[in-house]
Parts: structure tokens; C-alpha cells; sequence
């Protein structure tokens, strides 16, 4: 009498089938969802020489812009409601309208990303974010030193 063993050679390699290609199409859609709509939610900041050659493509459309603030642009005392200055690439200078107060870093010089959009010769940024290194400083004169330490118990 022969008795057929329920996990013969051919049932066995049907199983190791059926999973590797489980396995394979989980992985293809765990990386369907991860990557498929990767592109759209980048945002990567345009240079004021971009900007400008995109042209009219540009208008209307939230970008990001990123460059230095150009020196003599810049005045604090004409911020009410709004700021205006520069930014510039080195090659192509583009005018910035922002409401609101500049972050307390900002200063003329300084490396800036703005988001917002194109309108006419104007970029109208809504966010301002300042650039600036990791780097600490201790101050080494002892009034610098007095003077950290007071805006410290304000």
C-alpha cells in the first residue's frame, strides 16, 4: 500500500513559489508607495538666475528662491507693514516684497530661502528662512559677555 505524502517535491516547490512572489510584489508596492509621488512633494529652491529665465513660466507658481540679500537693499526702518530688498545670485538680481518682520537673523549679506511667488518683476514671499551655520561663537569681549547675558532674563 502507498500513501502519497501531502508535502511532495512538487507541492513544496509550488509553496516556495507562491511566496517569493508574495514577497516580490509586497516589496514592489512598498516601494510603489514610498517612491510614486516622490517627485511631486520635493520642493528644491530656484537662484535668482533660474527665476529669470524661466520668465513667464515662473508667474504665479509657489517656488522656492534662494540666494544672498544684497548689500545696501536692505533697511530695517522702512519695514512697516512689509520689507523690501534684493536677492541676488551674482548674476541676475531679483526684487523681494515680504509682509510681515524679517526673522531676527536677517541682515544684508545674508544667505536667505524665500517661499512664495512670482508676481510681475516682484517675488511676493510669504515664508523667509535665513541661512546660517551650526557654528557657536563665544563672544570674547567681557561687554559681549554682559550684554548675551541680559537678553537672557528678558
Amino acid at each position: 500500500m502507498t500513501t502519497e505524502n501531502p508535502t511532495s517535491a512538487s507541492t513544496l516547490r509550488t509553496r516556495r513559489i507562491a511566496g517569493a512572489v508574495a514577497v516580490v510584489v509586497a516589496g514592489l508596492m512598498l516601494a510603489f508607495a514610498s517612491f510614486g509621488n516622490l517627485g511631486e512633494n520635493l520642493v528644491y529652491y530656484w537662484s535668482p538666475s533660474e527665476l529669470t529665465a524661466k520668465g513667464l513660466e515662473a508667474q504665479g507658481q509657489t517656488v522656492r528662491l534662494g540666494g544672498l540679500v544684497k548689500p545696501g537693499s536692505f533697511d530695517l526702518a522702512k519695514c512697516s507693514p512689509g520689507c523690501d530688498f534684493v536677492v541676488t545670485d551674482g548674476g541676475f538680481d531679483v526684487k523681494v516684497h515680504s509682509e510681515g518682520q524679517p526673522p531676527q537673523m536677517f541682515r544684508q549679506g545674508i544667505g536667505v530661502v524665500l517661499e512664495g511667488q512670482l508676481q510681475g518683476d516682484t517675488f511676493q514671499a510669504e515664508r523667509v528662512m535665513v541661512k546660517h551655520s551650526n557654528e557657536y561663537r563665544a563672544p570674547t569681549d567681557k561687554t559681549d559677555v554682559a550684554s548675551a547675558a541680559k537678553t537672557l532674563q528678558e
